[in-house]
């Protein structure tokens, strides 16, 4: 079985990579949470949040965003304390921004996810890359939604991290051509 090379040094990213990576997610709690680990992972390997992503989950609440919208000092203080999690004051407070910012995206477009996928025209991206040096940091879309996402108050949701929030959430379909995830989201 033929899979991204990005993958194949690790059995947690194996399975990340057949199973989530890719995969269009309309859930707005997921979408959420992707929003949350793309920003801590700012500046860190993808790997390094993978192996936190249940630990963030725990500390997080199971991403209950209103919940999280709530949180204030304490909870920054809170989780500040947790080594199961990047310990970075301005990432803990950008998720919790970004959880208020969220709330108001709700109640204007319905669901974070019509807001997030009007980017995409509701449907995922097909691209047709053979090499990794193809795939790109960011891309004008990812550019787009950076914009609009600071507009409205989110941060940590640079270009390059809304590209691979894109990559993770299914919003664009980035296997190369020779792996098997990508022709089962063709």
């Amino acid at each position: 079985m033929t899979r991204c090379p990005w993958c194949l040094d690790d059995e947690l990213y194996m399975e990340y990579h057949d199973e989530v990576w890719g995969t269009p997610l309309h859930d707005d709690k997921m979408l959420f949470e992707f929003l949350v680990l793309e920003g801590a992972q700012a500046g860190l390997s993808w790997i390094t949040i993978l192996k936190r992503r249940e630990e963030y989950r725990k500390a997080f609440e199971d991403y209950d965003i209103e919940k999280i919208a709530s949180w204030g000092e304490a909870d920054i203080e809170r989780l500040l304390g947790n080594s199961g999690i990047i310990r970075n004051r301005r990432k803990i407070e950008s998720a919790i921004n970004n959880a208020r910012a969220t709330c108001l995206v709700q109640k204007e477009f319905g669901s974070l996810d019509n807001f997030l996928w009007s980017f995409v025209d509701y449907k995922p991206i097909q691209n047709h890359f053979t090499k990794m040096e193809e795939l790109p940091a960011s891309n004008t879309i990812s550019e787009s939604m950076s914009k609009e996402l600071k507009k409205r108050g989110f941060s940590f949701v640079g270009p390059t991290i809304c590209y691979a929030f894109m990559q993770a959430t299914g919003m664009v379909n980035d296997h190369l051509t020779d792996c098997f995830r990508y022709h089962e989201l063709i």
